[in-house]
């Protein structure tokens, strides 16, 4: 069993940036694809970011394209995600996930991803 647990949320203004960090627990997740999701209220949680067991392979949604950035360290068991240019719309509950299976690629949709963190709350202000 997978435990994921983010961190780095927190209130910032349109324009600045923040990182996010999903530390897992529980065993290794260095053989698990990761992503990380969003999910705003009154909206269906949405894919964000994912990232290759190896880390060599990235998938982005368009609308974070050249402002987030996804990264992994396995040695650390950790996922990252840096966000720049924050935009109000980026506001939301970012979620970190797993996916359990050995897939040939990453996914973005939710139902592939098996192990999910507790949220962590961003909110970018105009």
């Amino acid at each position: 069993q997978v435990q994921l647990v983010e961190s780095g949320g927190g209130l910032v203004q349109a324009g600045g940036s923040l990182r996010l960090s999903c530390a897992a627990s529980g065993r290794t997740v260095s053989n698990n694809a990761m992503g990380w999701f969003r999910q705003a209220p009154g909206k269906e949680r949405e894919f964000v970011a994912a990232i290759s067991r190896s880390g060599r392979t990235t998938l982005y949604t368009d609308s974070v394209k050249g402002r987030f950035t996804i990264s992994r360290d396995n040695a650390k068991n950790t996922v990252y995600l840096q966000m720049n240019s924050l935009k109000p719309e980026d506001t939301a509950v970012y979620y970190c996930a797993a996916d359990g299976a050995l897939r040939l690629n990453i996914q973005i949709g939710t139902s592939f991803y098996d192990y999910w963190g507790q949220g962590t709350q961003v909110t970018v202000s105009s």
